[in-house]
């Protein structure tokens, strides 16, 4: 679905590309949402916001060379929303069915890619 839409990218590292595929993966063959796998997929995805909210935000500002107070104020902006999207994420995941929980696996399978070779 993503690919038929314009849409933005935010890469993320090896670790957390690997970690995301096979916690998926997990999650599906065990089938069902019990307590251990919410807790799986509610770190993943507090791992994935950080990583996007650390690229959105804070990248454009390493890349113009903005200074420590700058860098801090938007630190602890963004560590609000964070703070307030964990607190949505974990009442999401709490009420999840199975049907729900493959619904959100799908997703995080759609939105992760591998890098594209870079042709010489």
């Amino acid at each position: 679905m993503l690919k038929a839409q314009s849409h933005i990218v935010a890469p993320i590292d090896d670790e957390l590309r690997t970690r995301a595929l096979y916690t998926v993966g997990e999650i599906r063959n065990r089938g069902k949402a019990d307590k251990e796998a919410i807790d799986q997929l509610y770190n993943l995805i507090v791992d994935l916001t950080e990583s996007g909210l650390d690229f959105f935000f804070l990248e454009p500002l390493r890349r113009l060379n903005a200074g420590s107070m700058v860098m801090g104020m938007a630190r602890m902006g963004i560590g609000s929303m964070l703070k307030g999207s964990k607190m949505v994420v974990h009442k999401v995941l709490k009420k999840l069915d199975e049907r729900s929980l493959v619904s959100i696996l799908d997703f995080i399978e759609e939105i992760i890619h591998e890098p594209e070779n870079a042709e010489a």
